[in-house]
């Protein structure tokens, strides 16, 4: 996923009136982006203690983005974002990175 990808579903996820499902989201996509900076700093043996974690924030994340679309499209909103990220897990995790990056350019 690259920045302009991850922009724009971004952008169509914010202009949502769905304000605690797409908090809900926000929160998730920032828990998962910190457990994966862990991971890539925490050595090769100590990761599968983490692992259990990992997946289970990711899943979480994905859930959220499944919440949002669903309830999105239930107020008549578009959600073509959601077709847009797509299915693949490392693709979902990418954009949950862009979005804790994002956040954090935009709270200076």
């Amino acid at each position: 996923m690259n920045e302009a990808r991850a922009r724009r579903i971004w952008e169509a996820i914010a202009g949502s009136q769905e304000q605690a499902a797409r908090e809900d989201l926000v929160k998730l996509a920032v828990v998962y982006a910190q457990i994966r900076v862990e991971w890539a700093l925490t050595s090769h043996s100590d990761r599968a203690a983490m692992d259990e974690r990992r997946t289970r924030a990711h899943n979480a994340f994905i859930d959220a983005c499944n919440i949002l679309s669903r309830r999105m499209r239930g107020a008549g909103e578009g959600n073509e974002w959601r077709a847009s990220l797509g299915e693949d897990r490392r693709e979902i995790g990418d954009f949950a990175c862009w979005l804790h990056c994002f956040l954090g350019l935009d709270a200076r």
